[in-house]
C-alpha cells in the first residue's frame, strides 16, 4: 500500500488494483464482472469458469489487509444482468458473508444495471462521500472531485524490447479513475482518447508498487 493524495483526502493505492480509505476505513473497488467466463460460455466461448471465486479470493484478502468495514463497488460488479444468478452456490455464500458483515455499497454500472437480486449490501447510482463523488463512470462536466471506474485503464510501456502492461489509476485534478479488479477483465490504455476526454488535462497514469507510486504524464 502506498500514499496518494486526491481532493485533499489521505488514501492508500494497493498493487492489486483497489484504493483504500483509511479515515473512513472503506475499500473501493471497480469492474468486478463477476460470471465473464459463465456469460462467454453461453456463447461458445470457453474461458477459466473460476473468476468470480479468484476475484473473492482477491476481495477477501484485500478486506483482511485493509481492515476495512465498509466496501464500495463502483459498478459493473456483475458482467451481465443474469450474472447475480449464475453464481455458484459457493461463490455466492462469500459473497453474501461479505456483504452482511460490512457496510457494502453497489454503484450501478452499464454492465449491472439489469440485475434483479443483489447478493446483500444497498445499491446506489452514485454516492457522495466527505465531498468526493462515487460514481461508475467519469462525467467531463462534473466540476466536484469524483472517483470512478469504467474504463479498466492500463499503462503500457516498452522496456528493453518488452512491451509490460500493469493495471494503473488515472489521475487529475479533479478525477480520478480506477483499474479494474475482476480476475477476467482486460484493460484500455490509460493514454486513450476516451480517457483523456473525460479527466480533462493535467493526467498522469499512477502505478503502485511495493513501496512508491510511480506517476507517468499522459501527455
Amino acid at each position: 500500500m502506498v500514499p496518494l493524495s486526491f481532493a485533499g483526502e489521505a488514501f492508500l493505492a494497493l498493487p492489486q488494483a483497489a484504493l483504500f480509505w483509511p479515515a473512513r476505513a472503506a475499500l473501493l473497488v471497480a469492474d468486478l464482472h463477476f460470471e465473464k467466463a459463465s456469460w462467454y460460455a453461453r456463447f461458445g466461448q470457453f474461458l477459466p469458469p473460476h473468476d468470480s471465486e479468484a476475484t473473492l479470493d482477491l476481495i477477501e484478502g484485500l478486506v483482511a489487509q485493509t481492515g476495512a468495514r465498509s466496501v464500495w463497488s463502483l459498478g459493473d460488479s456483475f458482467h451481465d444482468a443474469d450474472g447475480a444468478a449464475r453464481l455458484d452456490p459457493r461463490a455466492r455464500e462469500r459473497l453474501v458473508s461479505l456483504t452482511e458483515r460490512l457496510d457494502w455499497t453497489w454503484i450501478t454500472g452499464n454492465h449491472d444495471v439489469g440485475v434483479a437480486d443483489m447478493p446483500g449490501g444497498r445499491r446506489l447510482v452514485e454516492a457522495e462521500l466527505g465531498g468526493i463523488i462515487l460514481r461508475h463512470e467519469a462525467q467531463p462536466d462534473d466540476p466536484r472531485p469524483e472517483i470512478s471506474g469504467h474504463f479498466h485503464p492500463k499503462f503500457r510501456l516498452s522496456v528493453r524490447g518488452r512491451h509490460v502492461a500493469r493495471r494503473c489509476f488515472v489521475e487529475s485534478p479533479t478525477k480520478l479513475i480506477l483499474p479494474a479488479l475482476g480476475a477476467l477483465t482486460g484493460g484500455l490504455d490509460a493514454g486513450h482518447g476516451e480517457i483523456r476526454r473525460v479527466v480533462g488535462p493535467g493526467a498522469s497514469a499512477l502505478v503502485p508498487v511495493s513501496d512508491r507510486l510511480l506517476r507517468f504524464p499522459l501527455s
